[in-house]
């Protein structure tokens, strides 16, 4: 809630000739602040610094001063994945509706850690479901592919992790699940294919058991 300060009226005057007053919102009604843990961010950063001076780097140069806190700090951005509950995201927003033909959400931008060298991967997600009594907030869908996503990772489980926690909340008739995506791993190192690319699917339900619908599944999702 906020306080508001007394403040002239918005509108003075009315037909009766008595002034109006409106309450006037503050200029930043919505704010987001970024908050990390001071002794985490203190141990990474002590050893940023170390690894700097074994890569044969000075991290007392003015370029470097600031860098291991800022490294500390992206690396608790790009893992909070752990912090966050996929299945209470989607309980949070689970609704009545006798539906049931499929709900597809698709170019889900995902970024990612490899865990095998700790480099990103990113691509996008395709996630459909078919409701079975009860659909779900359709931001949620992306808010479960976030929640895994922002964890160290391979790209076949993080397919079967989004599957599985839709699948046990929501109960549908079928999940599918397709990702699309660029490792660095790949790219910038190791055999440096820089159009190389991976895609995983995962099916449960009616999407495995039917073959039509799968079909038509991976037909929506493909590029226009």
């Amino acid at each position: 809630m906020y306080d508001f300060p007394d403040l002239p009226a918005a509108f003075e005057g009315s037909g009766d000739g008595a002034a109006t007053a409106l309450p006037v919102a503050p200029s930043r009604p919505y704010r987001r602040v970024d908050q990390y843990d001071d002794v985490t961010t203190d141990r990474l950063a002590d050893q940023v610094h170390e690894t700097l001076t074994l890569l044969g780097e000075d991290p007392e140069r003015e370029g470097l001063l600031k860098t291991p806190e800022r490294v500390a700090k992206a690396y608790q951005f790009l893992t909070h994945g752990y912090t966050l509950d996929p299945a209470a995201i989607l309980t949070q927003a689970l609704f009545e509706e006798d539906y049931r033909d499929m709900v597809l959400v698709k170019n889900i931008d995902l970024f990612s850690l490899c865990e095998h060298h700790m480099l990103p991967f990113f691509g996008h997600a395709h996630v459909a479901y078919i409701p079975n009594g009860k659909i779900v907030g359709l931001s949620k869908i992306p808010r479960v592919v976030e929640a895994f996503a922002r964890r160290l990772q391979v790209q076949e489980r993080l397919t079967e992790q989004v599957r599985d926690v839709i699948q046990d909340v929501l109960q549908p008739l079928g999940v599918a699940v397709v990702i699309e995506a660029t490792h660095l791993c790949m790219v910038m190192r190791g055999v440096e294919k820089q159009n190389g690319t991976t895609t995983t699917r995962a099916m449960s339900g009616i999407f495995a058991e039917d073959e039509a619908l799968r079909s038509e599944f991976m037909h929506l999702v493909q590029p226009r």
